[in-house]
């Protein structure tokens, strides 16, 4: 027979994980600001003091859903860059295409339209996606750009720039997806095709040479995150 104290203890290790699930769907389908903790809490089909236990306020609960998706991510990209020994571009094109096409696929796109659309509204929350995510995100991003640069692997550029250019419209097709995206109309907009041919044509301009007929047509290498 099933033993009900360890189905208790997973249930529970689990709990935090269904709560953050629970949270970014209805975040991103009503807003923030217009979900209450009851309704997440129901969703997840604990009571609204169990969601307090582990996240004693909203704004806790949406900080978590965002480093949890995000900034986690962006840590175990950094760990894998600093042991990465090929060419700054290899190691670009298959950390973008990669983890934006993953993050592209999953419920966790949805952050960046909840950010977005309620961060004015809420300073705290703002000021956390910044210090979560995108100082960490362009610290990691310009430190491989700059590698490629003194490596002469890519044009002498700003930095701030280059990292803007490949990151502002991987932003928008996640946002795309969760927003005109999500209505009963053909966009006729793939976005897996077009995180790949971004990345691609905003790397192509950088380098320093364009790169050969043979190494365009290679895939970039798969570096799991």
């Amino acid at each position: 027979m099933p033993d009900p104290e360890l189905s208790h203890r997973r249930r529970k290790q689990a709990r935090p994980q269904e709560l953050l699930d629970a949270a970014l769907e209805l975040f991103v389908e009503k807003g923030f600001a217009a979900t209450r903790a009851e309704e997440v809490a129901l969703h997840a089909g604990v009571s609204k003091g169990t969601l307090y236990r582990y996240y004693p306020s909203k704004e806790d609960l949406l900080k978590a859903v965002i480093s949890h998706h995000l900034s986690a991510r962006i840590a175990e990209g950094a760990d894998m860059a600093a042991r990465f020994e090929g060419s700054a571009d290899a190691l670009l094109r298959g950390m973008l295409i990669d983890w934006w096409t993953q993050l592209y696929d999953s419920p966790a796109a949805g952050v960046f339209k909840l950010v977005i659309t309620e961060v004015r509204n809420f300073p705290e929350i703002a000021q956390h996606y910044a210090s979560a995510v995108v100082e960490p995100a362009h610290q990691l991003l310009g430190t491989i750009v700059r590698r490629g640069m003194a490596q002469g692997e890519f044009r002498n550029v700003d930095i701030g720039h280059a990292v803007h250019s490949l990151v502002l419209p991987l932003v928008m097709i996640c946002l795309h997806r969760h927003s005109l995206g999500a209505c009963a109309l053909d966009w006729h907009l793939d976005g897996q095709a077009f995180i790949a041919q971004h990345v691609n044509l905003v790397l192509d301009g950088l380098c320093a040479k364009p790169p050969s007929p043979l190494a365009a047509s290679r895939p970039a290498p798969s570096l799991p995150l």
